[in-house]
């Protein structure tokens, strides 16, 4: 490949500031922050967050870093380490259609965690999220062409964390330059279609990732040298034409359910029937699903664990059935027992239509079909995801979504103050910031 070394994309991320940001983009970046802090809090309570800690103390040693949801404090590697095994443990984070990869989650760890070491402003912690998403997206997009290969958030997110650490640590545009080389280098390549049909923890590999992205600035102060990456490319660079023009950040979807985006339509699209129609989950006999083929693809099994649960398909179109909803009270032990979720999953069937999976990743259909005990048959509109871009999601939206995902672990005057933090004041340290949403999370 020829390459062209132009310092296009070390400049976006060195000398974008706030105030040029146009208003939609700021607006943007704090409900993608609010976004992220909410898969921060929920993501505190689960295993994979434990394992985190556990990793970042054997490995990266105490410190003076803060982490959202505990009382620990870490080594800057540490404090990403543990945010990285938390910001998609609940699958309730952003995404971006295109790259079929969480951008925000890919990288929120790393950056988070030098912020607070850095003690820097939340405004200029906002212009560097902003720029880790623009990073993220774009090399996502290389990766994918280059490798021809559904890679997922952990493989993107290296690169965007080198970003914003390299931004938030001073670094020199040939310093930037080179830690871009190393991080989309070594970036892990996970193989995500792998996740969705066998769920685990591996899932998006965005630990991995916050390390890999994080290790490359550490290696890049400490002499390692790379070269050239694939945003540099010729065959690539042209996915950087429009930067400062166009934002991808306002591309992103927001998902308001605890697991997979694919299964979200098929959700949508069942209770829509029944809010309509008026009809009871104890009044179904079958449900009948017409999807795109990922979807079809995801896990039928009943999940023992929180994984299991989230990169599953039956499991939330049947909790969601029976409870309502799918949040953070779907996804635990207890629920996983609850036998009429199960019975709801065997009335459950998954169909591939080749109409809806020809608008695939473009568009993420469902159509739903639920016969009841009297062979009446009901039938949903053709159903989306809800918070695509298209709807231009804001504070509104996704203020109402953060309440109702943490009401669990957050009393109400706890998040209304939690909100107020992360809407107002861009002068705010983020040690501050970080320490009063502990305080009233933790207690």
């Amino acid at each position: 490949m020829n390459f062209q070394t132009d310092y296009k994309l070390e400049g976006f991320i060195l000398d974008t500031k706030w105030n040029n940001l146009p208003e939609k983009v700021q607006v943007r970046a704090r409900v993608c922050f609010i976004d992220l802090i909410c898969a921060l809090i929920i993501g505190s309570r689960s295993e994979q967050f434990m394992t985190g800690k556990k990793l970042a103390k054997a490995i990266f040693g105490n410190g003076d870093v803060a982490v959202v949801g505990s009382r620990e404090r870490f080594s800057f590697m540490g404090a990403a380490c543990a945010m990285g095994h938390s910001s998609n443990a609940y699958d309730i984070d952003d995404g971006h259609n295109i790259i079929r990869a969480h951008p925000g989650t890919s990288f929120i760890g790393g950056i988070l965690a030098a912020a607070y070491e850095k003690d820097i402003s939340y405004g200029e912690l906002l212009t560097t999220l902003v720029i880790s998403y623009e990073t993220t997206i774009r090399m996502g997009m290389a990766i994918m062409d280059y490798y021809n290969y559904a890679h997922s958030s952990g493989t993107f997110g290296a690169v965007g964390t080198a970003a914003g650490v390299g931004r938030i640590y001073g670094f020199t545009k040939e310093q930037m330059n080179n830690v871009l080389s190393v991080a989309e280098f070594h970036a892990p390549l996970v193989p995500g279609i792998r996740s969705v049909e066998y769920p685990s923890m591996n899932k998006d590999g965005v630990p991995f990732g916050v390390m890999t992205g994080t290790l490359a600035v550490m290696e890049t102060l400490c002499g390692f040298t790379g070269n050239k990456n694939l945003l540099e490319a010729e065959k690539y660079k042209h996915y950087l034409d429009d930067l400062n023009e166009d934002y991808e950040i306002m591309k992103l979807y927001f998902k308001p359910y605890t697991c997979c985006r694919w299964a979200h339509p098929a959700i949508d699209a069942c209770l829509e029937v029944m809010r309509i129609n008026n009809i009871s989950y104890k009044d179904i006999k079958q449900v009948t699903i017409h999807t795109f083929k990922g979807a079809a693809m995801l896990s039928k099994i009943v999940p023992r664990t929180a994984d299991e649960a989230q990169y599953n398909i039956a499991y939330p179109v049947a909790a969601a059935i029976v409870t309502g909803d799918f949040g953070f009270d779907q996804i635990t032990a207890e629920a996983f027992e609850n036998p009429e979720i199960m019975s709801m999953m065997n009335k459950l069937s998954f169909y591939t239509d080749a109409e809806i999976d020809a608008q695939f990743p473009e568009r993420r259909i469902c159509r739903a079909v639920i016969t009841t005990n009297d062979y009446k048959q009901f039938v949903s509109s053709e159903c989306e995801p809800r918070g695509e871009a298209k709807e231009n999601i804001g504070i509104d939206w996704i203020s109402e979504k953060f309440k109702r995902i943490t009401s669990s672990h957050t009393l109400p005057e706890s998040q209304d103050y939690i909100l107020h933090l992360m809407t107002e004041s861009l002068a705010l340290p983020v040690r501050s910031l970080i320490d009063e949403i502990n305080d009233k999370i933790i207690g």
